[in-house]
């Protein structure tokens, strides 16, 4: 592998200076790929309109043909990060109007291409904000194929495709999860229930491994619930995570949460440790993990802090 600057006259962004992950990285056996530390894309995905395209211009690499909004990530930077904020470079996709759902990775050990697949939260209307757009436009998902598509888009599509219908969705159990850690919960469940929230909440962002959900790709960003009971409803509220407070039986608004979210399309998982509520929430069609499947993936409380 080698890696190649832009060639004289070859075009630059106007956002200022030239980052230094915008070069060629070639492969050993010579294909040129864009982007030194790696490249993504966005898919956002619109339930009403299709997923968004991007018609690139004729001078860009395969030119003329439509793909997704994305480009070259910067040093140290995310691949969620660097999709996201390609797409608000090309085609304007505002902050917060898309909610990460899974990363898929194409990966040549030299350099790789992470497609993120993300949900629109807040619609929007694309702008083209660069001079690498020729149009954008949101097609419907069984249209695509009917565009001219950039090849390596062509190749994924297919796989990428197979993702949009796969939506997890995990509802937590929260006094039997802290039940299982002997951390003195039983004399300030309030503030227990906040340290598990806050582990949580690192969880959520950092995102799942596919393996722990038993999903192809790479990493998944499943909507989070917890549902909380007796003084534990004293917590506070947590960025990215539903915070359930049971009036009544926790069990039974767990398992009216995970019905709920089975009928909006999710693939539901709860986490629970109690057999009682594991066969109610497994006759409604729902998965379950134990405590120690979401504590082993939790980070320490030092780290979360």
């Amino acid at each position: 592998m080698t890696i190649e600057p832009l060639a004289p006259g070859e075009p630059r962004r106007p956002h200022g200076p030239r980052d230094p992950g915008d070069a060629w990285v070639v492969a050993p056996t010579g294909e040129r790929y864009w982007g030194r530390f790696g490249a993504a894309g966005l898919l956002a995905v619109d339930p009403q309109r299709g997923v968004l395209l991007q018609h690139r211009v004729s001078w860009s690499h395969f030119g003329d043909t439509w793909a997704l909004p994305g480009g070259a990530r910067h040093e140290g930077e995310s691949a969620c990060d660097g999709a996201l904020r390609e797409a608000a470079e090309e085609a304007g996709v505002p902050d917060s109007a898309v909610r990460p759902r899974v990363l898929s990775v194409f990966d040549l050990g030299y350099w790789s291409y992470t497609t993120v697949v993300g949900d629109v939260v807040v619609p929007f209307e694309p702008v083209i904000s660069d001079p690498e757009s020729r149009e954008l436009a949101w097609v419907p998902v069984d249209r695509v194929t009917d565009y001219p598509l950039h090849p390596g888009f062509a190749a994924s599509w297919e796989r990428l495709r197979g993702l949009l219908d796969v939506r997890p969705a995990v509802v937590v159990d929260v006094a039997n999860v802290m039940g299982s850690v002997p951390d003195g919960w039983w004399r300030d469940r309030p503030g227990a229930a906040t340290r598990l929230l806050g582990r949580l909440s690192a969880l959520v962002e950092q995102g799942v491994a596919a393996s722990a959900l038993e999903l192809d790709e790479q990493t998944w960003y499943p909507p989070w619930t917890a549902v909380v009971e007796g003084q534990a409803r004293a917590v506070a509220d947590v960025d990215r995570i539903a915070v359930v407070r049971a009036h009544g039986e926790g069990d039974d608004t767990i398992v009216d949460e995970a019905r709920r979210l089975a009928a909006s399309g999710h693939s539901v998982i709860v986490v629970t440790s109690d057999r009682g509520l594991s066969e109610r929430i497994k006759d409604a069609g729902g998965a379950v993990r134990g405590t120690r499947w979401l504590l082993d993936q939790l980070p320490s409380s030092s780290q979360s802090a």
